[in-house]
């Protein structure tokens, strides 16, 4: 369960004092999401959404986080927008934590991926990216190849134990893409996470993205390549490519990919598959097996990365 602080209710009643969005009628903590405290606040204006920022984020990021979901539901991308104190801040404390509270979306995140939500959430990909072309802040993309070798010292010792080789695949891995990673692609800002617990729907419509906190700079077709790895492989790990095929034709709808972006993007996902492969070993290897957060089995990104290696060109991708 994503609550790892508590709050009461005098603390509440005096965090909610500098807003004017009512006084609190619940509090209740959300079980999804592993990085913060999360709460549905109800109040006498209506509905909320109550986050508590733990260590893993950097209070130094919420300017851009927060500052970014103001963007971008202006430009008409539906997402949380953060309500502003009346001294005009988004940004508070509460429980000793860095805090905000945004609008409440509504919208059931899917459980099982259907070839119809492929279409949708490639042409919201590419909608956040044009709505992204003018923020001013700049956040550089802190897991990327620079920083996987990192995050791999950390559980090194411990991959072999999690599959027999995984050390010396990763290491090679690693030495792959610190030598061919591609540069000069077009960039800007990227969601970063857009799995589909990240994306809402209402009556089969796309109704919403959510959860910004590893947005930032970054080539846009990386952002494509981990909606991918997220939303076209099936529960027996294989690849479907009428998915991906719906997804990439929804997002060239709205912004074509180069020839250059389209040429490398087997290349970026399996690079998204290693990120998110290393970043699920290190929480395996780290997270206490009685935890209340679910531990996710990091093998079956080194599965989608095993099909990324083998694929030759956009074939093998439905195109």
């Amino acid at each position: 369960m994503a609550v790892y602080t508590e709050v009461g209710d005098a603390e509440l009643e005096a965090f909610l004092a500098d807003y004017d969005i009512g006084e609190a009628e619940a509090l209740k903590g959300v079980a999804e999401g592993v990085e913060n405290s999360n709460y549905l606040l109800t109040t006498t204006k209506g509905q909320y959404f109550l986050t508590l920022y733990e260590k893993r984020v950097d209070p130094k990021d919420l300017p851009f986080f927060l500052g970014l979901m103001d963007h971008l539901a202006a430009r008409g991308i539906t997402c949380p927008k953060p309500i502003h104190g009346r001294d005009g801040n988004a940004i508070r404390s509460l429980a000793g934590k860095p805090a905000a509270v945004t609008t409440f979306l509504h919208g059931l995140w899917p459980r099982r991926i259907g070839v119809h939500h492929c279409g949708p959430i490639g042409e919201a990909t590419a909608r956040l990216h044009l709505a992204g072309r003018d923020f001013a802040i700049k956040r550089p993309n802190a897991l990327s190849v620079q920083g996987w070798r990192l995050l791999f010292d950390g559980v090194r010792a411990h991959a072999d134990d999690v599959a027999h080789g995984l050390a010396r695949e990763l290491d090679a891995e690693i030495d792959f893409f610190e030598a061919n990673w591609p540069q000069g692609l077009p960039g800007g800002v990227i969601h970063a996470d857009l799995f589909p617990d990240n994306v809402f729907f209402l009556h089969e419509k796309l109704s919403g993205l959510i959860d910004f906190y590893f947005a930032c700079n970054d080539a846009l077709a990386y952002d494509v390549a981990i909606c991918l790895n997220a939303w076209c492989f099936e529960p027996d790990r294989s690849f479907n490519a009428t998915k991906a095929r719906a997804l990439l034709q929804g997002y060239d709808k709205v912004r074509p990919l180069t020839a250059e972006e389209r040429q490398v993007l087997p290349l970026l996902a399996r690079g998204a598959a290693l990120r998110f492969l290393l970043t699920r070993l290190y929480d395996w290897v780290h997270t206490p097996a009685d935890a209340l957060v679910k531990r996710k089995d990091p093998l079956e990104y080194l599965a989608y990365l095993r099909f990324h290696r083998r694929a030759e060109s956009l074939a093998d991708y439905g195109l």
